[in-house]
């Protein structure tokens, strides 16, 4: 049996790339590089899929990208617009057939996942809805955090505060390009409050309870700075807290 020649496949790729050039100089075919590169990056990648039958996980990273690579490539123009998602999620897909083939060993692999799906999604939409990529964007990465905890909730609730981090700076996103002189700085805190407070109860770690409490007070304050009794508010505040210090200055004294 004779041992496999790599000429081989240059002897194809050259009969290919020369009947492509013919048929566009004939006029049968527009753009022969094109079909012939798009084509080329997709077989390549389809070889590097192949590997995953036998085990070699790696190989999803340069069979999963040369693929959509390739059908980049030769997306027609109409399509263009939705090249970036399209190449952005085949690297994402990458990430998720290594975190699926072995969810115990390599959940690392959900957050590049998320951040390039989150992405691709991102670039879709914006097509349409312009104003909502950054929620979008920030709230994909988000949700991946959620995914990590849930994947271990004991050893992994640390991914419970990027997750309402980024959930909230979602929401506080869209909030702010809804409303005109709508102040957002509130609800952020109240949302990071939130956040905390899941992180104490979910997990029973008591100290959450008083970043929650920090924050849920600044949040509740950033609120009352948006009402038409605002000064009122901080009128009583500040008297209530001098009042307060002498108390406490005078009962010492006795």
């Amino acid at each position: 049996m004779k041992k496999f020649d790599p000429n081989i496949v240059l002897g194809f790729l050259l009969l290919v790339g020369g009947g492509l050039v013919l048929a566009q100089t004939m006029g049968y075919l527009e753009n022969a590089s094109s079909v012939f590169w798009g084509g080329f990056f997709l077989a390549i990648g389809l070889v590097f899929l192949t590997l995953l039958f036998g085990g070699h996980w790696w190989g999803a990273f340069p069979g999963f990208t040369l693929a959509a690579l390739g059908v980049l490539i030769l997306l027609p123009k109409s399509l263009e617009d939705f090249g970036g998602a399209l190449f952005l999620g085949g690297i994402g897909l990458s990430f998720w057939y290594v975190y699926f083939s072995s969810r115990l060993e390599r959940w690392w692999a959900i957050i590049p996942a998320g951040v390039l799906s989150a992405l691709a999604v991102m670039i879709v939409v914006a097509q349409r809805f312009e104003e909502l990529g950054g929620a979008i964007f920030l709230g994909g990465i988000g949700l991946a955090f959620l995914f990590v905890y849930f994947t271990e909730r004991h050893e992994r609730w640390w991914a419970l505060i990027p997750a309402g981090v980024l959930m909230t700076l979602a929401g506080v996103t869209v909030a702010a390009q809804r409303f005109g002189e709508f102040q957002t700085a509130g609800f952020f805190f109240i949302g990071l409050a939130i956040t905390f407070l899941l992180v104490a109860l979910l997990t029973g770690m008591r100290w959450a309870y008083w970043p929650a409490l920090a924050l849920a007070v600044m949040g509740l304050l950033g609120i009352a700075s948006l009402l038409e009794y605002a000064n009122y508010f901080w009128a009583v505040a500040l008297m209530a807290c001098g009042g307060l210090l002498l108390f406490k200055y005078f009962t010492n004294k006795v």
